[in-house]
């Protein structure tokens, strides 16, 4: 069983950058697609940014490419999103996942992934 616990997110001011971790515990990172999805106040879900189960793939939401930067510390189990140039839409809590079975086209699919954090804030003001 694979446990998530988010860290790092706070208040901050629009243009700065924040980066949050995801502990992994209980398995490595290995062979598990891993992803962050964050939910804005009154609003669904919604799919942030991904690894692939190999590791070798990383998936975007269009609103953060170029801003938003996930990677991973394998040996520290430790899964990480660095948000760049933040704006107010980008508030939310953002939550880290987990899923064994994740194919290509059900990355961005959050009923894909069986493990979940229980999220960090994310506050961002203009």
């Amino acid at each position: 069983q694979v446990q998530l616990a988010e860290s790092g997110g706070g208040l901050v001011q629009a243009g700065d950058s924040l980066s949050i971790s995801c502990a992994v515990s209980g398995r490595t990172l290995s062979g598990y697609a891993m992803a962050w999805f964050r939910q804005p106040p009154g609003k669904e879900r919604e799919f942030v940014a991904a690894f692939s189960r190999t590791g070798s793939y990383t998936y975007y939401r269009d609103s953060v490419k170029g801003r938003f930067t996930i990677s991973r510390d394998k040996d520290k189990s430790t899964l990480y999103l660095q948000m760049n140039s933040l704006k107010p839409e980008d508030a939310a809590i953002y939550y880290c996942a987990a899923g064994s079975g994740v194919i290509t086209s059900e990355i961005r699919n959050q009923r894909a992934y069986a493990s979940w954090g229980q999220g960090t804030q994310v506050t961002v003001s203009s």
